[in-house]
């Protein structure tokens, strides 16, 4: 009697078993017995395809520098002053506690002392005329707060309580000549920067070591606010030009600047 040709070989070279009920595989379609169904056992090429695809899908992360912190970025946020990378959280001198924060030095001492020239004029001391116009300053301030509060941009999601209102004047060569925001009072100066950035959509470089840097600047001395330190630290100054409904100007300034030059012709 002849033999009945029922059945299929097993595709594996070394195997090629002959197999009554074969078993087709669902990737490369070929023709399997029992114990090389599998697609590991058979070297299926979906496998191998898969393999790779999974190898090259890999993306390099970025480990914050701080203690305890497990929190990782797509792309190194580098501290311009110890050069270490950390996550947005903790970018800021004082969140990573920089071992190259800087002290604030006395100079500040300075530019009190500026402020109370201008407001005691060439007189030993205030007279009646200059008490009127720091009463009518005072009401001015208090209209210019009123009117920002109208307008400005900022957090909706910060209490009324925590909110310090500016004026901020934009870089030169901005669209816009200046912006009233808000901000939150404990926030840092270097939070401040990015916040008020980020509202102006202006380009902001204070993470590259090289480029020119955003500061806040005061509009009466021009000189540059420590980023480190909060907003309400210079709010509660005594004889401070910082206050809340005044004015501010965001510029683009070297590492070494300390003091913005010609002030006052951004409020012109």
């Amino acid at each position: 009697m002849e033999e009945l040709d029922i059945g299929q070989h097993c595709q594996v070279p070394h195997c090629r078993q002959r197999d009554f009920l074969p078993f087709v595989c669902d990737g490369c379609s070929g023709i399997f017995c029992l114990e090389h169904r599998s697609k590991d056992s058979h070297d299926c090429p979906e496998v191998t395809a898969l393999n790779e695809r999974v190898k090259t899908d890999t993306h390099k992360s970025y480990s914050c520098s701080f203690k305890d912190c497990a929190e990782k970025e797509l792309v190194a946020v580098i501290c311009p002053y110890c050069e270490r990378n950390f996550c947005l959280r903790h970018r800021h001198q004082s969140d990573h506690e920089c071992e190259k924060l800087e002290i604030p030095t006395p100079r500040m001492a300075a530019t009190q002392k500026l402020v109370k020239d201008i407001i005691d004029s060439k007189a030993g001391g205030p007279t009646s005329k200059q008490r009127k116009g720091a009463k009518k300053s005072a009401t001015a301030a208090k209209v210019a707060l009123m009117k920002l509060k109208m307008h400005a941009d900022g957090d909706e999601s910060l209490p009324q309580t925590e909110r310090i209102y500016f004026q901020v004047y934009l870089p030169k060569g901005s669209k816009e000549k200046s912006k009233a925001m808000f901000f939150c009072h404990q926030w840092s100066i270097g939070k401040v920067i990015d916040f008020a950035a980020s509202l102006a959509n202006i380009r902001n470089d204070n993470n590259k070591l090289t480029a020119k840097k955003l500061r806040l600047c005061h509009v009466t001395s021009g000189e540059t606010l420590p980023l480190d330190q909060t907003l309400q630290t210079w709010i509660t100054k005594k004889d401070c030009p910082l206050y809340n409904g005044g004015d501010v100007i965001l510029e683009y300034l070297h590492d070494e600047e300390q003091l913005l030059k010609d002030a006052d012709s951004y409020l012109e």
